[in-house]
């Protein structure tokens, strides 16, 4: 039982959707940060049935709960597998004054089928696998082999999760997602998005390595965004009136490394190496997006690269601070050409490379001061609120 850092603080009455990928530990968190709570699971079938069927049902069934009970948000878990469950919901806010925690992996059924998102009443929340500020001496290895799902992280046997994660999950219910009856060319999809995660799309090149059409491709990557699978990094815009070419071309980041690399079916078993710094910018990655979404600050994340290949991994607040990522125990000055080009166009920025080595250091060249982090203490430092 890992400690979340996720904090859902609820004023009463507050309605939020608490959304995620599978296995990332939603309805473990709620049970323990709302344990006194009505606690609906949508997998249960029988439960599931009776609502599909009549909807007012959990009218009723509130209606016969303790009053004690009410004063507390009502837990509706898997809710997009009972879409029109939400027109209850809504009524049940509006004149019950009940507030909800409607939890699920995938708001696309709800959208698709148009389904009652409640008009603003309800927030939103994002849950993401294990964090570096939530696991006491978390192993780099472990974190970039195994992922950072609990169960994955902690299993001695990560791969036969990984696999039927990869075969049950992803090849079946996101497929169905989809609503293709082409799954080999999903399939094949997949095995192409291992290799392109952390990579700039080329939905045309991609189309070509899988056997379909361009549009399709982008469907494809559009149900892996809805369902949580990964998420797109959007290029930085350029300054104006800059001389700088920038590429217009968003890249992609699946939300778990384990997942990556089963994806990419490889294995390491040391921290070096191109298929170990891929996993190590997945995970660099994932905690930045999970610290802006956690404490809430709203920070824009865009990458940095111009057509002649300079390139810096990730930019905080439209230039404000510039992030390398390097799976290096000696970073020297030559690894530092993106960030100098960076630095070209915006000089006052912060510059910071996260890597191996065992100090933090900052090096200083042409008056600019460039910050050498070890990757412990970079994570350390951004849980805390001292990157940005």
């Amino acid at each position: 039982m890992y400690i979340r850092t996720a904090l859902l603080d609820l004023p009463p009455g507050q309605s939020v959707f608490v959304w995620g990928p599978r296995k990332v530990g939603k309805s473990t968190f709620l049970k323990a940060a709302f344990p006194d709570s009505l606690f609906f699971d949508m997998l249960d079938s029988r439960l599931r049935n009776d609502l599909i069927r009549e909807p007012a049902r959990l009218r009723e069934i509130l209606d016969s709960s303790p009053p004690d009970k009410l004063t507390r948000p009502v837990i509706l878990d898997e809710v997009q597998k009972v879409p029109d469950l939400l027109d209850e919901v809504h009524w049940l806010i509006e004149n019950r004054r009940f507030s909800f925690i409607l939890c699920g992996s995938s708001a696309r059924k709800l959208r698709r089928g148009q389904a009652n998102l409640l008009g603003g009443r309800a927030w939103r929340f994002e849950m993401f696998p294990l964090v570096s500020d939530e696991v006491p001496n978390l192993d780099l290895l472990r974190a970039l082999t195994h992922g950072l799902i609990p169960s994955h992280y902690d299993s001695p046997r990560p791969d036969r999760l990984l696999n039927a994660f990869v075969d049950d999950y992803l090849k079946e219910e996101i497929a169905a997602e989809a609503a293709t009856r082409n799954l080999a060319a999903f399939t094949r999809f997949l095995d192409v998005m291992g290799i392109m995660n952390t990579e700039i799309v080329n939905y045309t090149k991609i189309a070509t390595d899988v056997g379909v059409d361009a549009k399709t491709v982008r469907s494809y990557f559009e149900i892996l965004q809805d369902t949580l699978i990964g998420r797109f990094l959007e290029p930085l815009p350029a300054k104006p009136g800059s001389r700088k070419n920038l590429l217009s071309t968003p890249k992609f980041y699946l939300f778990d490394s384990g997942l990556a690399r089963a994806l990419r079916r490889v294995r390491i078993t040391a921290l070096m190496g191109p298929e170990a710094g891929h996993l190590f910018e997945t995970f660099i990655a994932h905690e930045l997006f999970a610290s802006i979404s956690y404490r809430e600050t709203r920070q824009p994340v865009h990458y940095y690269r111009t057509k002649a290949g300079a390139e810096v991994d990730f930019v905080l607040n439209y230039g404000q601070t510039a992030i390398e990522v390097k799976l290096a125990r000696d970073v020297r000055r030559a690894d530092l050409r993106g960030l100098n080009s960076f630095l070209d166009e915006y000089p006052e920025a912060r510059a910071v490379v996260v890597c191996l080595e065992p100090v933090q250091r900052t090096i200083t060249a042409n008056g600019r001061k460039i910050e050498i982090f070890p990757w412990a203490e970079f994570c350390q430092a951004l849980w805390r609120g001292g990157i940005g």
